[in-house]
């Protein structure tokens, strides 16, 4: 959700979208703070909820692999094992789980003794629960190690903020890089959205890139799910048995995040899901009124291409989606704020220039950092495209060193 510089700080909101800045963004400072949700219910996420419950650990997994050490033989070999995802055929994932857990796969070739002693004990942890379920049988489909260690730690220690911590030491992650939960739960959380027709959809992945129980990769191209029947209203949350609007609930945002927001320099809305990635930690009570408080520049930077959540979206109406899920514009009127979109100034780069104009440093968004494509005139940030030299640009020009 925002972001920090070297000088003081700041956090960046989104999803694994924005995961190709970050391996720049370590270029040049390691000081960010990463807000992010737990409500995915896609993949092996999902299938570690279904049997073992408790929330989604799938993106900060991902955010965790990206601010990991790679300085050395061993932090590679780390990353390697924590990134890798099993087979998709069933037969050779549990197989190829059995090999890992054991310890007698050749990932773990590279990790010394001790590491190898404290990831193993969390794996193991991890095979133990599910074997408890006797009642659900778990698949390991296209699983991810890294997520079924996250989970081992989580249910280890009953605590989310107590399994990052450990994931952040296993993995090296600078000292100075906080990756937050926004929020810290041991509760499975459910996200709703409402569209402007009056539907409810219940669960991200039914939002955002319906898969029918498929474990196969996800693929959020516009084109690959059939369109939304009408654009998207609000984001909010649902109980776990919930199915419409009377079952909204409203869960306590992480302390931590309304912390890092008031001493920041700057917040960036990173790329992602609007909807499903972005929009889930703003919708959240205090975190509207602590970021409209706030003096210093908020940054968003656009997505490369539409999916399902964004067809036919315009620059402008994310900055409205994202004004609205601040203010909470839809939900309960008693919750609901009315704070303004100020003048937005605009940041406008393509592939051989630089920045053009400064924005202003007021009110929820003041600034669309937005690429443009000379021919087509349509917002495309690209973070893998966009040299280092002018990401760099970018940021400087803030005077940002971190994103938080």
């Amino acid at each position: 959700m925002v972001s920090e510089d070297s000088y003081s700080g700041g956090p960046q909101v989104g999803g694994t979208a924005f995961n190709g800045v970050v391996e720049e963004l370590k270029n040049l400072t390691t000081r960010v703070a990463h807000v992010l949700p737990v409500s995915d219910d896609g993949g092996s996420t999902a299938e570690i909820v279904r049997v073992l419950g408790g929330p989604a650990v799938g993106d900060i997994r991902s955010r965790c692999l990206r601010l990991s050490d790679q300085s050395t033989s061993e932090a590679r070999a780390v990353r390697v094992l924590l990134g890798h995802r099993l087979p998709l055929d069933p037969r050779r994932a549990k197989s190829e789980w059995y090999e890992i857990v054991e310890g007698s796969h050749e990932l773990w070739q590279d990790v010394s003794k001790p590491y190898r002693e404290t990831i193993r004990a969390f794996l193991a942890y991890f095979q133990d629960q599910i074997l408890r379920r006797s009642d659900e049988r778990f698949c390991f489909s296209n699983g991810s190690i890294g997520n079924f260690f996250f989970a081992g730690a989580r249910i280890f220690f009953q605590s989310l903020d107590a399994a990052i911590f450990l994931f952040s030491r296993v993995s090296e992650i600078p000292a100075k890089s906080f990756v937050l939960p926004v929020i810290s739960t041991n509760e499975r959380l459910t996200l709703g959205c409402e569209l402007s027709d009056g539907t409810v959809i219940r669960g991200q992945n039914e939002i955002s890139h319906p898969t029918h129980g498929s474990m196969q990769p996800i693929d959020k191209d516009a084109s690959s799910a059939p369109a939304l029947p009408s654009r998207i209203k609000r984001i909010f949350y649902m109980s776990s048995e919930g199915s419409n609007l009377l079952h909204e609930v409203f869960p306590t945002v992480n302390p931590t995040v309304l912390e890092q927001l008031r001493s920041v320099d700057c917040i960036v809305f990173g790329m992602g899901s609007l909807f499903t990635s972005i929009c889930p930690s703003l919708v959240l009570l205090g975190v509207g009124e602590t970021i409209s408080s706030q003096s210093c520049p908020k940054v968003l930077l656009l997505n490369g291409t539409h999916d399902r959540e964004t067809s036919r979206l315009s620059a402008s109406c994310f900055v409205t989606a994202i004004t609205d899920a601040l203010n909470r514009t839809y939900g309960d009127p008693h919750n609901c704020l009315k704070n303004p979109v100020p003048e937005c100034g605009c940041t406008i780069l393509n592939p051989t220039q630089k920045l053009l104009n400064k924005a202003h440093p007021s009110g929820l968004v003041n600034s669309l950092n937005v690429w443009m494509d000379p021919l087509i005139a349509m917002p495309i940030v690209h973070s893998q495209a966009l040299p280092h030299q002018q990401f760099s640009n970018l940021f400087w020009h803030w005077n940002l060193e971190l994103l938080v």
